[in-house]
């Protein structure tokens, strides 16, 4: 069999507390909709996994491409999907998350109902009176959607038969072999780059940028990095995820902890808790995958983050035990350009040197597991069979630059996998392009000091 067959793909995030195999896109999800609430008298500590009643409050919401909710009573408001899992709505000052809901037949494949949602959370935009909600779409007659999983292997990946071949067709790049992936199995690589459970079959396109956010982007530095402003760095330092699919919680918390930096003129250097989001989060799936806006947006507002010491990190999964300790919150969250699917390159630069380093998914082929050095660029080389769909892996955009040798732009990406690999824990990726959808699925956040 050709190693290429062999090889498969990756890609990571993280986990909750069940599995999240939905996929559903904007057009399934706009439409009306009806919310069937629970009372509005509980705090953050709410469980909703099984919640069926009984309803005190019904909603009739009608959610508009791309972003507008529109209530039963005119009352206008917002609302975006979270990549393709589920969607948030904040109508009449409170939030309402759920994930989309699936079902698994006997033979372990998922199906989707788009036009259901798994019980959610809702609460007021001050994070106080928590209840539970079901919710369907007002059509009935919304077709389920049919996504088969595949079983993990533990084949072995011949990575360095790839090195020579990456090399030989390209001078962007460097490729090299790690020690440490020649023993991985299938499902080991796939937990680095992101996970199953992070898998996204049709990423937003970038949005193009309107006239004035080009005149702004203009009047931007032509190089910027947060690691060196004026000879200071403003970033914490590269970790390691492991063979945990956490890359969705290490990205989000760096780019707090970044931010935090900045603010502080470096006067508050904390470091936070990954594991506390993989053994404590309601709004992702563990080691299997998860999404740095739930996490860098929702999950920081409504739990808050805690410094690592108050939460070692494991690199597995485990129950929910952390220490006592005072929780950071963010103040709003967003995805770049307001709503899922309005990034571009434009935004991107203006937040990063407006506000600090954010954090974004791409997807990664297996040639992206090998890079050592140089402008990053997909070449097509390990992708002759990807059973795994579309997975995401999040990372933290720090700068951007321009290579002087060859002219490509970059954006100046940290990553989760130690020090060891890439550029010192750091990778270069090409700019403007949309490489690996990069520039479609930024999130910002404000921390509160």
């Amino acid at each position: 069999m050709n190693f290429l067959v062999i090889l498969g793909i990756i890609c990571v995030i993280s986990r909750a507390n069940g599995d999240t195999p939905a996929n559903c896109t904007y057009e399934d999800i706009q439409g009306e909709w009806v919310f069937l609430e629970g009372e509005r008298e509980y705090d953050s500590s709410i469980n909703c996994s099984n919640f069926i009643g009984p309803i005190a409050n019904t909603l009739k919401i009608t959610l508009h491409f791309p972003n507008i909710a529109v209530d039963s009573n005119g009352n206008k408001g917002f609302w975006t999907i979270v990549y393709n899992q589920g969607f948030e709505v904040v109508m009449n000052y409170r939030k309402y998350f759920a994930f989309s809901y699936y079902k698994k037949d006997s033979e372990g494949n998922f199906t989707s109902r788009c036009d259901r949602i798994l019980p959610g959370w809702s609460h007021d935009v001050l994070g106080n009176n928590w209840a539970c909600y079901t919710g369907h779409k007002r059509e009935n007659s919304w077709p389920a959607r049919f996504s088969q999983t595949y079983a993990h292997k533990s084949r072995k990946i011949p990575f360095e038969r790839l090195v020579h071949q990456i090399n030989k067709i390209q001078k962007l790049w460097t490729a090299t072999m790690y020690p440490n992936l020649f023993n991985m199995s299938l499902d080991a690589l796939t937990k680095r780059a992101g996970g199953l459970k992070s898998r996204i079959s049709r990423p937003p396109p970038t949005v193009p940028a309107q006239h004035n956010i080009k005149k702004i982007a203009t009047q931007l530095p032509v190089e910027f990095d947060w690691r060196n402003v004026n000879g200071v760095n403003y970033v914490s330092p590269v970790r390691n995820q492991g063979e945990c699919g956490s890359c969705y919680a290490f990205s989000s918390l760096a780019m707090l902890e970044s931010r935090l930096r900045i603010m502080t003129n470096n006067s508050l250097k904390v470091n936070f808790s990954p594991q506390d989001i993989v053994s404590c989060s309601k709004y992702s799936q563990g080691c299997n995958g998860g999404f740095p806006y739930v996490i860098a947006g929702k999950y920081a507002q409504d739990f808050g983050a805690i410094p690592e010491e108050c939460y070692p990190y494991e690199g597995h999964d485990d129950s929910c035990n952390p220490k006592d300790c005072k929780r950071f919150y963010v103040a709003n969250y967003e995805y770049v350009g307001g709503f899922y699917g309005g990034c571009n390159e434009e935004l991107m630069k203006i937040d990063i040197v407006e506000n600090g380093p954010v954090t974004v998914a791409f997807q990664v082929y297996p040639d992206f597991m090998l890079y050592k050095g140089g402008v990053y660029h997909h070449t097509g080389i390990g992708v002759g069979f990807n059973p795994f769909h579309l997975v995401n892996h999040g990372v933290l955009i720090t700068g951007y630059g321009i290579d002087n040798d060859t002219g490509e732009k970059f954006w100046i990406v940290k990553n989760s996998w130690g020090t060891n690999w890439g550029e010192s824990g750091y990778f270069r990726i090409r700019r403007g392009t949309n490489e690996c959808n990069i520039e479609s699925m930024a999130v910002s956040a404000i921390p509160i000091p």
